[in-house]
């Protein structure tokens, strides 16, 4: 299976996270994996990193008059080292005190994306945390797009390519395959594309994790996609009084909601949009679920399970 862990579920939104606050949400945020990994499944794990890049770009700014400042995408690869640290760490020591003989390794993941996509070029995913006025005019002044996030804040925007295939899929699958347990396409990966003559190049931009979560389950040939958030599941009329969580939804259901608008395009949108994806891809069960309700979810006792047949809403 793939396990998607959001960005927020190590930096949660509101609390100014120091490093160590980050390593102790880590370690809260793996009981479901270490769950998993004890009951046998085979596990690529990817998180999101949009709090921590945003940090970055913002220590870049603060810096610029002594050091040269870094791109978008060589920060997205940075976060990627420094979360997959992070979990790699927790979670090793976690399998060990319940004495799990599994390793854990993260893998520094390039994603294949189309340069001359609109998405490539357009900003429309928020990342960073909320901006006070005086930041989002310093923000706007260096030439970045700033607007206001489904949450009502306002955060720095950057461009979000659709992932098309995962670069190191191959020795991915390999490691997976051999009970490794991997962390892989952190913060949706290093987006990339192929140049005639000088092979991999870097874009500056940002791959949402769930869609990098589906292509990469779908490039290793994993049966289960589990998205773990910070909300229960998938709600038919989120946010008003009728609001009902939906325990299960058939594939076409599901495509239904989403051509409906029935589901917040910058929050839960992207989530169903990758479940749908995998299941067209081949693959069996899409699982959206609460951080900590893993894996009562992967059971059927939590979140919203979206099959390929059919299923009563």
């Amino acid at each position: 299976m793939v396990v998607a862990l959001g960005g927020n579920a190590l930096a949660p939104p509101g609390e100014r996270s120091t490093i160590y606050d980050q390593f102790r949400h880590t370690r809260e945020s793996l009981a479901s994996i270490v769950a998993l990994a004890r009951a046998g499944w085979k596990i690529a794990i990817t998180h999101g990193n949009g709090p921590q890049v945003g940090d970055e770009l913002l220590r870049n700014e603060l810096a610029a008059d002594v050091l040269p400042e870094l791109p978008l995408g060589v920060l997205v690869a940075a976060t990627q080292g420094w979360i997959g640290y992070m979990i790699q760490q927790s979670l090793q020591n976690a399998l060990d005190r319940v004495d799990v003989n599994r390793k854990v390794v993260s893998v520094v993941t390039q994603v294949i994306v189309d340069p001359e996509a609109p998405e490539t070029r357009e900003p429309r995913k928020f990342i960073g945390r909320a901006l006070d006025p005086a930041q989002t005019e310093r923000v706007r002044r260096a030439g970045w797009v700033v607007g206001t996030d489904p949450r009502g804040v306002l955060r720095r925007m950057v461009a979000s390519p659709v992932p098309l295939e995962i670069v190191e899929r191959d020795v991915i699958r390999e490691l997976v395959a051999r009970g490794t347990v991997v962390v892989a396409a952190g913060g949706g990966g290093a987006p990339v594309y192929r140049d005639p003559r000088r092979g991999l190049e870097g874009i500056d931009a940002v791959v949402d994790k769930d869609r990098a979560a589906a292509i990469l389950a779908r490039d290793i040939g994993a049966r289960v996609l589990l998205i773990l958030t910070d909300v229960e599941g998938v709600y038919r009329d989120f946010g008003t009084p009728r609001a009902r969580l939906l325990s299960k939804l058939s594939l076409p259901e599901a495509h239904a909601m989403l051509a409906s608008g029935g589901v917040e395009e910058g929050t839960m949108g992207p989530k169903l949009e990758a479940a749908v994806d995998f299941l067209r891809n081949g693959g069996r069960r899409a699982v959206i679920a609460r951080l900590d309700l893993g894996l009562e979810a992967l059971l059927g006792k939590a979140g919203t399970e979206i099959v390929p047949g059919r299923a009563r809403v």
